[in-house]
């Protein structure tokens, strides 16, 4: 085993990426790697006692095999539900890659495995010249791609995945989740991305209610197609 995490990206904000990030760390863990979560950068974030904390990266935090500090988590919180780059620019504060990538090699001495989730999308931008593309590339991981199956999701996906392609990053593989109720032929969608994506589905994420329900459908997410160079 050479991977050493995998980073979760979304064809947009709001698509499951925390949901997805913890089926596959609990997935991994049932294998029995010791397994850390990571969201290097939040906006939207609660004023807590230590300062600003993310509810997403706050679950990473609590799902993780080891004891991990919430900075270490989410080096960079920001309170405002904006993009993070124009949080960070009104706090006065400059993303950088040379932090994040500290806290990644941190934890991943640690752990058998990080699971980091981006914030929004693959292209959203960090700061003023980087984006969460250049975060993937930093941490030289293998990327999960989470796509909401609703109107519009082929097109999302499609450009996501070839941007994914055009940073010579691997895409180990990709979820479909099925969170809007609503949408119609959502079987016809998957089965439309399943043959146009170039890599393989992990899992088929069913609208559910209960814990119960979600968790098993995570299941049969470890593949050794994931878990290769």
């Amino acid at each position: 085993m050479s991977v050493r995490g995998f980073f979760v990206t979304g064809t947009d904000t709001g698509v499951g990426k925390t949901r997805v990030s913890l089926g596959l760390m609990r997935a991994l863990q049932a294998q029995g790697y010791r397994v850390s979560g990571m969201k290097p950068v939040a906006s939207g974030c609660q004023s807590g006692a230590g300062g600003p904390e993310n509810e997403d990266a706050l679950e990473l935090q609590r799902c993780s095999s080891l004891p991990v500090s919430y900075t270490q988590v989410n080096p960079y919180p920001f309170l405002p539900a904006v993009a993070p780059h124009i949080a960070a620019r009104r706090d006065g504060v400059n993303i950088q890659l040379s932090v994040i990538r500290a806290h990644f090699h941190a934890l991943s001495e640690q752990a058998d495995f990080v699971v980091v989730e981006g914030v929004g999308g693959w292209l959203v931008p960090i700061n003023a010249e980087q984006t969460m593309q250049d975060v993937a590339l930093a941490l030289d991981l293998p990327v999960v791609l989470v796509v909401a199956i609703r109107l519009g999701c082929l097109n999302h996906a499609l450009l996501t995945a070839a941007a994914i392609h055009r940073s010579g990053l691997r895409m180990a593989g990709w979820v479909a989740n099925r969170m809007d109720p609503a949408c119609e032929y959502p079987g016809e969608l998957v089965a439309e991305l399943e043959q146009r994506l170039p890599a393989a589905l992990l899992a088929d994420v069913r609208f559910a209610r209960g814990c119960g329900a979600v968790e098993k459908q995570f299941g049969g997410m470890v593949t050794e197609s994931l878990l290769r160079d």
